[in-house]
């Protein structure tokens, strides 16, 4: 039996099995799966402790300066690891930038998704898609204010362009224009919005915010409804 489980976890696990199978008594399965378990978890702990402090370290930084003035030395001192630590999990300072990216934009695409239907649906998520900009609003207002950073608004245009591509109705008012036009128009409307929001301190609520841009979005007839 002992062997089953070690053919079933050496490919990921390997040495912790291997520890573990020669210091657990070999009839006692229960506490060989609790310490192959609690083993892991210690070690996903560490690993996404130390990728939070790399990303607040970072994100601090470029609220304080532009980001191609940072560099790897900073980055490791201010969240008390070493250099080495930090080209272990990423390539570069532009690797750790893009990943620091996708990981706030997953979250926020992960508030978006209908339920029912299984796929992103931003222009109907919108208060919690605010709730999401404020809970996060040292990041957002770094990426946006930080000129050395142009991905990011890159990244969020391309997610809200897709989306109003989708839903926009052409059909009333909008016969006769452009659908790409509109699109485009009501993205950069949309994130220039955001900009102004976050870089101003977030002057209204989350709520109110959704309330208003959704009044826009249908007053231009963005929605499948």
């Amino acid at each position: 039996m002992v062997i089953i489980i070690w053919i079933m976890l050496i490919s990921s696990i390997a040495k912790k099995v291997i520890f573990v199978l020669y210091s657990t008594d070999s009839n006692n399965l229960l506490n060989i799966f609790w310490r192959l378990y609690i083993m892991g978890v210690k070690i996903d702990r560490r690993i996404l402790k130390t990728k939070a402090a790399i990303f607040n370290a970072f994100i601090g930084l470029i609220s304080e300066k532009d980001f191609e003035e940072i560099t790897i030395n900073e980055i490791a001192d201010r969240a008390n690891v070493n250099r080495g630590t930090i080209y272990f999990h990423y390539t570069d300072k532009y690797d750790l930038l893009n990943k620091c990216i996708d990981e706030h934009l997953s979250r926020m695409i992960s508030v978006c998704i209908d339920p029912n239907q299984g796929k992103v649906d931003f222009i109907h998520s919108l208060l919690p898609v605010f709730q999401y900009f404020e809970q996060n609003h040292t990041f957002f207002a770094s990426m946006l204010s930080n000129k050395g950073i142009p991905a990011f608004r890159e990244h969020m245009l391309e997610i809200v362009t897709g989306n109003i591509k989708d839903q926009v109705n052409m059909e009333d008012l909008n016969k006769g224009y452009d659908k790409l036009l509109i699109t485009h128009f009501m993205a950069f409307a949309f994130i220039g919005v955001i900009e102004w929001w976050i870089i101003n301190n977030m002057p209204h609520s989350p709520k109110y915010m959704a309330e208003q841009v959704w009044g826009l979005f249908k007053r231009n007839q963005v929605s499948p409804s």
